[in-house]
């Protein structure tokens, strides 16, 4: 289980995401149709203006079920663990232990 902490400040930054988003793809759009450079200039400090986490890149993948951000499968939205063990028990359908 991932500290609360974190499992908050990504929450939080998700937050800042939605807020920030539609003003971020404006900058950015100005920015790619500027003319000038001194113009590009001023479009890029008003960007870094804006808060960090607000930025898309800086959020995580984290399991649902325990917070964990690292071996995450993007299909079920789990951590490694969680994927073996519900798979194990037949709590995700389709999956199965595979040998050979």
């Amino acid at each position: 289980m991932a500290k609360k902490s974190m499992i908050q400040r990504e929450i939080k930054r998700s937050k800042l995401i939605s807020k920030y988003q539609n003003k971020r793809q404006d900058i950015k759009k100005q920015l790619k149709n500027a003319s000038t450079f001194t113009q590009q200039i001023k479009l890029q400090k008003e960007l870094q203006k804006l808060p960090r986490n607000s930025a898309p890149c800086r959020q995580r993948n984290r399991c649902w079920k325990t917070g964990r951000s690292r071996g995450f499968y993007k299909d079920f939205g789990l951590s490694r663990h969680v994927l073996r063990e519900m798979s194990h028990n037949g709590l995700l359908p389709g999956i199965k232990k595979s040998s050979w």
